[in-house]
């Protein structure tokens, strides 16, 4: 039976792009779920915001947003759009207005990931390739984290002092998955936004900060809940 009532949009963090939500994609489309997936260019959070959005405007009727990582501070604001019903934050930032990516971290010690993160000349942040795996992607498979650590898609060091806009999940209802074993972003900070937005379901995954790829049963069905609340 195919659920065309709802399209869910998913929206990729750094360091990946819509790849990333292959497993979730599978799942959802041998569903019958209207699902797709946008490519962010990772070079402002403006343009990546517009980026969601433009794919947004090319759907009929209602759209559901499932933001990764920094997707999540992308959907916060692209889903102030009129079409947007729900949001689904996959171990994600939800930031609020006038917060930064930066000043999130700010509120306690580095996750142990933030120490492989390095710049290129041209401002862009990468994961060292060959400390990919215990940083990113923990408990993947090592044959899917070295694909994903090569082929890795850089992220604009400015993105992380932009400040964020009013957010959506401020109007609009939510739901989280929170990483227990993140090492990209706290488990706690996690935790401390999916309160904040009050989200309507919150589930804890035994899973690092890559729970897109490791844990896409759970994400899948998260998701699934959200649509039938929202169609």
């Amino acid at each position: 039976m195919e659920n065309k009532n709802v399209t869910i949009i998913l929206v990729h963090g750094a360091w990946g792009d819509g790849s990333h939500w292959r497993h979730v994609i599978e799942n959802l489309h041998s569903e019958g779920y209207k699902v797709r997936s946008v490519q962010n260019p990772l070079t402002s959070m403006d343009e990546d915001i517009q980026k969601t959005k433009d794919l947004i405007d090319l759907q009929e009727g209602k759209v559901l947003l499932v933001g990764h990582s920094y997707g999540g501070a992308v959907i916060s604001e692209a889903g102030n759009h009129d079409k947007v019903v729900g949001l689904v934050y996959i171990a994600a930032f939800a930031p609020d207005k006038g917060e930064s990516l930066g000043s999130i971290f700010g509120r306690r010690e580095q996750p142990s990931g933030a120490a492989n993160i390095v710049p290129d000349e041209k401002g862009f942040l990468w994961i060292k390739y060959d400390q990919f795996h215990e940083s990113f992607a923990q408990d993947l498979n090592p044959e899917d984290s070295v694909v994903m650590s090569l082929s890795q898609k850089p992220i604009h060091g400015s993105i992380f002092a932009a400040e964020a806009g009013e957010p959506a999940w401020k109007t609009k209802p939510s739901w989280y998955q929170v990483s227990d074993n993140d090492r990209m972003i706290p488990p706690a900070t996690e935790k401390e936004m999916a309160e904040r937005m009050n989200a309507k379901k919150i589930i804890h995954l035994d899973a690092s900060h890559a729970s897109l790829a490791t844990h896409p049963k759970e994400i899948t069905e998260l998701i699934k809940e959200a649509v039938e609340a929202v169609s």
